[in-house]
């Protein structure tokens, strides 16, 4: 069973987003350097020093301009991320954009399902196993 690990937020006007959801649900707000698009991260509850979730009720996100993603993402750790693409396109779905590897993250794909739904598949890189695609 694959699970949710993450979600994502698209938004018109970034700071206005994120001023709503540190104001209305207590969120914080980390903005990833440029090199990763000024991504927000997104922490929903109490986290170690690593980032990770302290209690196993909640995920994390993230948020980002809006762009090619136009609604909210569920995003599924996977096994291989190239595998779960190729599944989901001979289960009906299709690749949206490319495949991409992102530094200290994993290898990450957006795919749309069956219904024209949005989802994000993700082979995380552990810690301890840097040999990721």
């Amino acid at each position: 069973m694959d699970p949710v690990v993450h979600f994502e937020i698209p938004a018109e006007d970034v700071e206005r987003a994120k001023k709503f959801y540190a104001d209305n649900f207590g969120w914080k707000m980390n903005v990833m350097s440029g090199e990763y698009g000024n991504y927000v991260i997104l922490q929903t509850g109490p986290t170690d020093e690593k980032g990770m979730p302290e209690r196993p009720a909640f995920i994390n996100g993230g948020m980002m301009k809006r762009g090619t993603i136009k609604s909210p993402v569920l995003v599924i750790a996977v096994d291989d991320c190239d595998a779960a693409v190729e599944k989901v396109k001979k289960s009906g779905g299709k690749l949206v954009g490319e495949i991409l590897d992102i530094p200290m993250v994993g290898r990450y794909a957006y795919v749309e399902d069956c219904e024209g739904n949005v989802i994000g598949v993700i082979k995380p890189i552990m810690p301890g196993n840097p040999g990721q695609k």
